[in-house]
């Protein structure tokens, strides 16, 4: 059964108008002690979805669908430019194909510099994928297709944990709320699978995502406003690639799991569960991040500020601002040693604002100095 975020996503964007426009973690610099102030890297006038940053320091963000751009990923030029990325042609979004990009949300370079994207194919209802393409030799390493049945006719297939140590990437599907589950693609054999579907850990609760007083509203094709209930959307590996963190965005907690055990196919989805820890509270929030000591960094959505969790399970604010952080979405570690973060005004978008556009560019790309090093990319 679709949810209201799903059926009404395909029909917003339909109605809005189009804009132009095993290796080892790789070393990081050292996170040098004194003020973490929040500074801004560029100021965009079309709003980003997730961001990657790859071990040459290449920013590559996808745009975000919501706002049905012209072209679906970019690299940051230095003087805070969108070049098509890998090209034109694959931002060619009007013939939509095999060498195309049609709807890209998850985006996460590798220790190699080959960055993933995950096209959901939403927008002209094609069979999801995933592409990767290598930044250093600049061409096409791999394309892996997501076809039904392993997602569903409302997949939302959005965000993805690249786990190079074995050989594994890890998806979020939010897909119609109550079917919401987690895919596990094998990189050496290109199989996938469909696990914890509709799993406590991955649905989400009743939980109105309020921005200024205001929840967060969808306009229905009657006129009717509807109030959008999302699945696992934060989304991602330790250090370690030992644990799978991960939680339903319109929900209060933290989950996790080891991912040996999602990489066992012999696991039915019951011993799955009963293998999902719950381990600690956290705000309602998109994107994720983990460092290499174990703290957690998420954009909190509602309260226009990025938090962390740290090891002893308690969170914390790190930086609070209503007038810049609106909609902190996804985090990319740099080889410079930063944590990178967009702010997109998603909440203030049509698709999520009753059908109308708020949203006011410049939106940003952030960066700050975290609480210790990580893993370039994600």
């Amino acid at each position: 059964m679709k949810t209201i975020f799903h059926l009404q996503l395909t029909t917003m964007l339909a109605l809005l108008p189009a804009i132009g426009a095993c290796a080892a973690p790789q070393p990081m610099a050292e996170a040098d002690p004194g003020e973490r102030d929040l500074q801004t890297v560029a100021e965009l006038d079309k709003a980003p979805g997730n961001i990657t940053v790859t071990p040459d320091g290449d920013v590559i963000i996808s745009l975000h669908q919501h706002f049905e751009p012209e072209v679906r990923v970019a690299r940051v030029t230095d003087d805070g430019q969108l070049e098509p990325f890998p090209d034109e042609h694959w931002n060619a979004g009007d013939e939509p194909g095999y060498l195309a990009l049609d709807s890209v949300l998850g985006i996460q370079s590798d220790t190699r510099g080959i960055v993933w994207m995950l096209d959901n194919g939403m927008r002209n209802d094609i069979t999801p994928k995933l592409v990767a393409w290598d930044t250093r030799t600049d061409r096409l390493h791999r394309i892996i297709h997501l076809p039904p049945p392993l997602v569903p006719e409302d997949q939302f297939v959005n965000d993805l944990a690249v786990d190079l140590t074995h050989d594994h990437i890890y998806i979020a599907d939010p897909a119609g709320g109550e079917n919401a589950a987690i895919l596990v693609v094998n990189l050496e054999t290109g199989h996938a699978r469909r696990v914890l579907e509709a799993d406590s850990s991955v649905v989400p609760e009743d939980i109105d995502m309020v921005f200024n007083g205001q929840p967060a509203e969808i306009l229905d094709e009657d006129g009717e406003t509807l109030r959008p209930r999302v699945g696992v959307n934060p989304f991602a590996v330790d250090a370690d690639n030992e644990w799978l963190y991960y939680g339903p965005m319109t929900v209060e907690t933290m989950y996790r799991i080891r991912t040996a055990d999602l990489r066992d196919p012999d696991l039915d989805d019951q011993e799955l569960s009963d293998r999902v820890e719950r381990y600690a509270d956290k705000p309602i929030g998109d994107g994720i991040s983990v460092d290499n000591a174990g703290n957690i960094y998420i954009s909190a959505i509602t309260d226009n500020a990025v938090g962390v969790i740290h090891t002893d399970r308690t969170y914390e604010v790190l930086f609070e601002d209503d007038e810049l952080l609106l909609w902190p979405d996804a985090f990319s570690y740099g080889p410079d040693g930063k944590m990178y973060v967009v702010a997109n005004q998603l909440h203030l978008g049509p698709v999520l604002n009753a059908g109308e556009d708020e949203t006011e560019p410049p939106y940003y790309i952030f960066r700050f100095q975290p609480l210790a090093p990580g893993t370039i990319g994600r």
